[in-house]
């Protein structure tokens, strides 16, 4: 289901200057030294261009939320060195509930909506798992090293980068056969194999 982040910046606003900026689609461009950008409407530098969805998405896999609880989650990872903008996780969430991604369990007495994951929801992080791991990987590293744990060396962002580049240049090439299938899966299994045992 692919669906164009295009659309979505110019359906909001908030996010032109995150067009400008190049950023590729997997969100892992941002966070190089944009400390002040939660207040700002540009908000997301810590996930680049569109990362923000899949936290959102999987927070809310994980407990059904308020976008109020979303944002205090967030900002709690990152041990308070950023805070994600209003502007940029309101909308964001309401894109994700138009296509599917999330449904609207309640609203309490304030107006303010609870989200819950859809089937759709969960297929979409399925289906990009890789990255979703990614951006909750930069979470939990905070903003160029700052919160709770060190920041990625940057010898393990290139070869997470080089992995993402292979394995999206073999998908979009024929479909694979079940024989590649298996040997596809057998080469991301062992090298998870041998990532547990370092």
């Amino acid at each position: 289901m692919h669906h164009s982040h295009h659309l979505h910046h110019h359906a909001h606003g908030h996010h032109h200057a995150c067009i400008r900026r190049g950023d590729h689609d997997d969100g892992l461009g941002g966070g190089r030294g944009h400390r002040g950008d939660g207040d700002s409407p540009r908000g997301g530098r810590v996930f680049g261009h569109g990362g923000l969805r899949f936290v959102l998405l999987q927070l809310i896999a994980d407990k059904p939320s308020h976008g109020y609880e979303l944002i205090k989650s967030i900002e709690d990872r990152l041990g308070g060195a950023y805070s994600p903008s209003p502007g940029t996780v309101y909308p964001t969430l309401t894109l994700m509930e138009e296509q599917g991604y999330l449904s609207v369990e309640e609203a309490d007495a304030g107006g303010r909506k609870r989200y819950r994951i859809t089937d759709a929801g969960h297929a979409f992080l399925a289906d990009n798992r890789a990255t979703t791991d990614a951006m909750l990987a930069r979470m939990q590293g905070g903003v160029d090293g700052a919160g709770p744990r060190a920041g990625r060396p940057p010898q393990v962002t290139r070869a997470i980068e080089n992995l993402k580049l292979a394995m999206r240049m073999r998908l979009s090439r024929e479909a694979l056969t079940p024989e590649q299938a298996n040997a596809f899966a057998a080469v991301l299994d062992r090298a998870a194999q041998q990532l547990e045992q370092i």
